[in-house]
């Protein structure tokens, strides 16, 4: 595993990938790194339950878990925790784009 950050955002991501889910995104993380879900979820304190229904699509991801996520793969939290915000907001059923930026310390 890297500790380095990737300086990525999500609409780079989209253009490569189309569009992209939290649930997507990790997916492709874990598969990318050869990891089981019961590894990853072990590596990122969660059962592998549950990480199966977040890959699927079938729970969300609060906005603190999001950065945490990031955290220990090495990816801009900013990216993550966009991704989980769009998923409450699509989630309520309103039809706004989210857009996140880092503030400056």
């Amino acid at each position: 595993m890297t500790t380095r950050q990737r300086k990525f955002n999500l609409k780079s991501l989209e253009r490569r990938f189309g569009t992209l889910t939290l649930g997507r995104f990790i997916a492709a993380w874990r598969l990318s790194e050869c990891l089981s879900q019961r590894e990853f979820a072990r590596k990122i304190s969660m059962s592998a339950a549950n990480l199966c229904d977040i890959e699927k699509g079938r729970k969300g991801v609060s906005i603190l878990k999001a950065a945490q996520i990031a955290k220990v793969i090495g990816f801009s939290p900013t990216v993550l925790v966009q991704l989980a915000l769009q998923a409450q907001v699509e989630a309520s059923g309103l039809r706004y784009e989210v857009e996140v930026k880092a503030r400056a310390a």
